[in-house]
């Protein structure tokens, strides 16, 4: 999945990225590229593996985690449906603050106020910069997850994003705004250690693209009965259902280590239980 997401960025850098010399300058042409081109990426990522998966439903129920269908006709929801709801904050919301951060890092390396690496002259620090990347947004998301869900902050802001128990590929990204700003902030990273335009395009289509697989609702996808790839993360999907485990990603061990792993057996949703009692 990195490889192919990788793949996309170098395509994405080389072929609807505009020129660095544009960027110097804040105008609505070359920003308006960005935006678009981030527009069309989600919606065709998770818009193609909503119809696959929950339209047409080609592949049925297989390998699904709920079989509940997507909540219509219900106050909680923007639009009073849960997929309008999730597509329009992934859109309006999301890809704008996406886009946003983009637009930061470009104008600043256009300008020279941040370094930037090259892949022949330093290929051991992109290389190293390119794997290490994963573990440093699954570090970032561990605590910005947790900062999320104190109170006072989950109410108004996370509790948006935990409308979804039945989660789908339009969940994924389905945000406040300032949860948006909170978890793509992983970004920032580039501003401070030198990197590549393609390094930086990696870095947020796999913080966007990785969402929109994992909350699918599927934990494979199938065609003719067989695997063609992994989706959905079974121990994101049990935070989704118990809310207060499992925050972060399985890279590495942040719950494991900080006491909030749930493995789905009743003595882990007992142990949760009595941890929350306790609090």
């Amino acid at each position: 999945m990195r490889l192919v997401i990788l793949g996309t960025a170098a395509l994405t850098a080389n072929y609807l990225q505009p020129a660095l010399e544009r960027c110097a300058t804040f105008e609505f042409a070359w920003i308006a590229q960005i935006y678009l081109r981030n527009f069309a990426l989600i919606t065709i990522i998770a818009g193609g593996l909503h119809l696959f998966l929950h339209t047409y439903k080609l592949q049925g129920n297989k390998r699904k985690y709920i079989a509940r269908e997507f909540a219509k006709n219900k106050n909680m929801f923007t639009f009073r449906n849960q997929v309008f709801d999730n597509m329009f904050w992934s859109l309006a919301s999301g890809v704008t603050i996406w886009t946003a951060y983009e637009v930061l890092y470009f104008w600043m390396l256009s300008n020279g106020y941040i370094p930037r690496l090259n892949f022949f002259q330093n290929p051991i620090s992109a290389v190293a910069l390119f794997l290490l990347t994963p573990f440093w947004l699954s570090f970032h998301f561990y605590w910005v997850h947790r900062f999320l869900h104190w109170g006072p902050l989950y109410r108004r802001v996370h509790s948006l994003h935990h409308r979804n128990i039945t989660t789908g590929p339009w969940s994924g990204l389905s945000m406040h705004p300032i949860e948006h700003v909170l978890y793509l902030s992983s970004c920032l990273i580039h501003v401070v250690v030198p990197s590549n335009p393609i390094l930086m395009l990696f870095h947020m289509q796999l913080q966007v693209l990785n969402p929109t697989a994992s909350h699918s609702g599927f934990e494979e996808l199938l065609a003719h009965d067989r695997k063609q790839m992994a989706l959905g993360n079974f121990y994101h999907q049990l935070h989704h259902r118990f809310f207060e485990c499992n925050y972060g990603g399985e890279s590495i061990p942040w719950d494991k280590w900080f006491g909030s792993f749930h493995d789905g057996t009743a003595e882990a949703t007992e142990q949760l239980r009595n941890r929350l009692r306790d609090k």
